[in-house]
């Protein structure tokens, strides 16, 4: 039973909270400042309620700076990828800079909606929602661990970025993928006027849907020649560039883990490319670190995605091809071109790995111009009787 007392002109109350887990000695919890008895009464009693029931959230001395680095921890214990840890701590670091010192209990839903709001108007939509989805977590972590009531980031709107004329213009002449004419053409400038391995880099990005980091971690163990199939299970995660610093992860999610058929194109610049290396290998063998990577260089070190982005834009100058086109790129090209050849929508997701069959709707459902033609078309003759009773 809460003890109720004056404290001066206004009243407090005094009640047990339980015991201390290192001393073992009884805790008390009190507040003052009630203008009645009655009030500490109530209040007293609200406590005890809450107590009782497990809802009762004693009052922390911990920063946000501090729970964020405990919750980083806990989520690299947790199994998460570094990539995945690294972009998670780039991210809270918005949410630091604005309360890092400040008691996690005492960051209110006001608060935080108004800084989502400030990073809104500075950062991408697509930005703010990893800042957000990042400081939500840390927040569902110290609520699980009875360190706050609520999280002030739950049910917090996310700004919409409108769209302008000038921004649609700018999507509709800048798509991110390429035409089958203008992978053609890109190709055939990477076969006649490219370094060693560029053909094979960009076919095999077109022609598989791979992810870069998937590309450059392949090995040759990966490949099978009979069967023209390549298995994918790893990715190759080198944040800083460094040849030395590259890191061998699992990939991004379990679906990610399949095994390809590739075309026989593919299959005899492999072989094509095999040779090559093997030559390389052989006169460079007193610094060559042979590890099995196909996409490797001089000494043995898988390629950084940054010399492919680099090859990539040496090769596009010599093309008539005005898309700002990066080696993600290819993966929506290679979809955009299995809706042309009108594979399935399943076996698409199949192919890139996808766990969410919504993911390679909403993303990769680009549709070529040859597509759109073809439906226009097959519209105008479903209608073609109707139209003409029309003019």
């Amino acid at each position: 039973m809460a003890y109720i007392y004056k404290r001066g002109t206004k009243w407090a109350y005094r009640a047990y909270a339980g015991k201390d887990a290192v001393t073992g000695k009884d805790k008390q919890a009190s507040k003052s400042g009630f203008l009645t008895k009655k009030d500490a009464q109530l209040a007293a009693a609200l406590f005890e309620r809450q107590f009782h029931s497990g809802e009762y959230v004693q009052p922390s001395a911990i920063n946000f700076e501090t729970l964020c680095n405990d919750w980083l921890k806990h989520y690299l214990s947790q199994g998460a990828k570094e990539s995945s840890h690294r972009a998670r701590r780039i991210a809270l670091t918005h949410i630091v800079d604005e309360f890092g010192q400040t008691l996690i209990q005492k960051i209110t839903k006001k608060a935080y909606q108004d800084l989502i709001d400030d990073l809104s108007s500075r950062f991408s939509p697509n930005y703010v929602s990893s800042i957000h989805t990042s400081a939500n977590m840390v927040f569902i972590y110290a609520h699980e661990n009875k360190m706050i009531k609520e999280a002030p980031s739950k049910d917090v709107k996310l700004p919409k970025k409108k769209k302008t004329v000038a921004d649609l213009e700018k999507d509709s002449i800048n798509e991110k993928f390429l035409e089958k004419e203008e992978l053609e053409e890109f190709l055939l400038v990477a076969k006649n006027e490219g370094l060693e391995g560029d053909l094979l880099t960009f076919t095999m990005l077109a022609y598989t849907g791979l992810r870069v980091g998937e590309l450059i971690a392949l090995k040759w163990t990966d490949i099978d020649f009979t069967n023209q199939t390549l298995r994918v299970y790893k990715t190759c995660y080198n944040p800083t560039n460094n040849k030395l610093s590259y890191q061998l992860l699992t990939p991004k999610t379990e679906s990610s883990v399949r095994t390809l058929t590739i075309d026989s194109v593919v299959v005899d610049l492999l072989s094509e490319y095999r040779q090559e290396q093997e030559k390389i290998t052989v006169a460079n063998k007193e610094f060559y670190h042979d590890n099995g990577f196909i996409f490797a260089t001089n000494e043995g070190y898988p390629k950084t995605i940054k010399t492919i982005s680099n090859r990539l834009q040496r090769l596009l100058k010599r093309t008539s091809i005005q898309k700002r086109i990066t080696p993600h790129s290819f993966r929506h090209t290679h979809t955009s071109l299995l809706i042309e050849a009108n594979v399935h929508i399943k076996e698409i997701q199949e192919r890139l790995g996808h766990s969410d069959i919504n993911t390679t709707m909403d993303i990769y459902a680009h549709m070529t111009k040859n597509v759109k033609k073809e439906a226009s078309s097959k519209f105008g003759n479903l209608m073609k009787d109707l139209s003409n009773n029309l003019i």
